[in-house]
């Protein structure tokens, strides 16, 4: 019995390990992909998108490993919640994965040579927030600290605010100039990948919740983003 309790724990531990793994690396594909579209640096951004495979092979070791611990041991309680939950980040981790890639191929469609005053620090405060807000339910997670999951849930509406902001900077720039309208097209699609970024790590801390609390918040999730809902991610 012991060794099959600790063999349990050990297989909860390597999915708790893998998913703070691919919450880092979540991490710095956010940051090169907003480095590459500060810089407009092409080859780096081509990096940043080759270097998502590594966070869908994570997801996919994760999954494997907690259905198969799940099938196994049979596991209830707080022990299920926590290889459901698991599983349930890594899904989301991977898309904020491949939003920072989608901003990174948007790099190469803008010149170096483009000038709209003021859009690209806007997009590095959005970028600025989310990191902020990974690296806190990352914590939450780690710590399982439902009340830290739940304060990240809460501002997500932050994000939203400003990516309407946003919007509505761009739109006007579109219309002042039709010859920004390329290269605004493309900075309000990397302004709603960033979006949505934050709204997968909200539900990252909903996970996070879900695992420590055994159950789902109960509030309606806030949110700000009047204006650009429309945008599709490509």
């Amino acid at each position: 019995m012991d060794h099959t309790t600790r063999a349990f724990d050990a297989d909860l531990q390597e999915i708790a390990r893998k998913v703070m793994e691919m919450g880092r690396l979540a991490k710095q594909q956010i940051e090169d992909a907003a480095s590459a579209l500060l810089r407009r640096d092409t080859e780096f951004a081509e990096r940043v998108a080759a270097a998502d495979s590594r966070l869908n092979m994570l997801q996919r070791e994760i999954e494997s490993l907690a259905v198969t611990t799940i099938a196994r041991r049979q596991p209830v309680a707080v022990d299920l919640r926590e290889l459901v939950g698991a599983m349930r980040m890594a899904g989301d981790l991977e898309r904020v994965g491949d939003f920072a890639k989608n901003i990174a191929k948007r790099v190469t469609a803008l010149t170096k040579d483009f000038r709209i005053d003021g859009v690209i620090p806007q997009l590095d405060s959005m970028t600025r927030r989310v990191v902020d807000q990974l690296i806190a339910v990352l914590q939450s997670y780690e710590r399982h600290d439902a009340g830290q999951a739940l304060e990240v849930w809460r501002k997500d509406q932050d994000i939203d605010a400003l990516n309407s902001s946003l919007f509505r900077t761009l739109l006007t720039h579109m219309m002042e100039d039709p010859r920004n309208i390329s290269s605004c097209t493309h900075l309000l699609f990397c302004s709603r990948n960033i979006e949505r970024m934050g709204d997968h790590i909200t539900n990252v801390a909903e996970a996070v919740h879900y695992i420590v609390e055994g159950h789902e918040i109960e509030e309606t999730r806030p949110k700000a983003d009047a204006v650009g809902s429309e945008l599709a991610t490509v």
